[in-house]
């Protein structure tokens, strides 16, 4: 017999997010399980991105293609100022709740 080994793409979110009301479930259910983790919301407003013109987000946000995308990677550390300008650009708005 041989073996027979299966194989998978990589799981990118980019490839669900479909329309802007996908992109805010996702980033809701994101920030429900990270909660305070940045790490994963800079990786995840990456993926929207991706889903999107990277290069053209990144114009609107005030940005280099290769500075928006540095920021948003797994290493990256966005400013405020970065996020509310992309999220902006996808459409989306920051909002606070009372968690107390």
């Amino acid at each position: 017999m041989s073996a027979h080994q299966e194989t998978f793409a990589r799981f990118d979110p980019a490839d669900y997010l479909n329309s802007v009301e996908d992109v805010a479930a996702y980033l809701e259910a994101l920030i429900d399980e990270a909660e305070d983790d940045s790490t994963q919301i800079a990786q995840a407003l990456g993926a929207i991105a991706r889903s999107r013109n990277f290069s053209e987000i990144a114009r609107q946000a005030g940005m280099s293609r290769e500075g928006l995308y540095k920021a948003l990677s797994a290493n990256g550390n966005p400013s405020l100022a970065t996020v509310v300008k992309v999220a902006h650009t996808l459409g989306l708005r920051l909002r606070f709740e009372v968690i107390a």
